[in-house]
């Protein structure tokens, strides 16, 4: 039972990393970050921010996602239970958040190339879906996946 605990420990650690930097960049940096009147170092900033936050959250959304393999083969969740349902639920929901999180780091890649190369009004244009739907997305998505997890831990 110890290494299971270290697993669901792990597990739920990749979580409230990936979930919460981005509440945090989404709430706290970005609206911050809009008070910097200089385009040039609103977009500098923004790319550091999002270049740290989505290097940070990578080796954990392996570790969440590898977790939560290992749990629900663990735990038998196969069948047509309820319980089955909401792992596979959650393993959807974690799907579509790692392809999201995918795109953003291709967007901000792309932003980072225009940027390099001067162009301004492309670096912001490929930064902007970032904050405006793909970030509040996969908020959304990792909190819903969170309370499917207490569901599942019988909560």
């Amino acid at each position: 039972m110890g290494t299971l605990l270290y697993i669901i420990f792990f597990h739920v650690l990749g979580a409230i990393i990936w979930v919460g930097g981005m509440i945090a960049i989404r709430f706290a940096v970005h609206p911050a970050l809009q008070n910097i009147k200089d385009d040039e170092v609103r977009l500098a900033r923004t790319l550091e921010i999002t270049g740290r936050l989505f290097a940070l959250v990578a080796p954990f959304i392996v570790i969440l996602i590898a977790s939560g393999l290992y749990l629900a083969s663990v735990f038998g969740f196969r069948g047509h239970t309820d319980l089955s349902m909401i792992v596979h639920v959650k393993e959807a929901i974690w799907l579509v958040m790692a392809l999201n999180y995918g795109a953003m780091v291709w967007l901000r890649f792309k932003a980072q190339s225009y940027f390099i190369g001067g162009n301004f009004m492309m670096a912001k244009k490929y930064l902007a879906p970032i904050a405006k739907y793909m970030l509040p997305l996969n908020i959304f998505l990792g909190v819903l996946a969170l309370y499917f997890g207490l569901v599942l831990r019988g909560f």
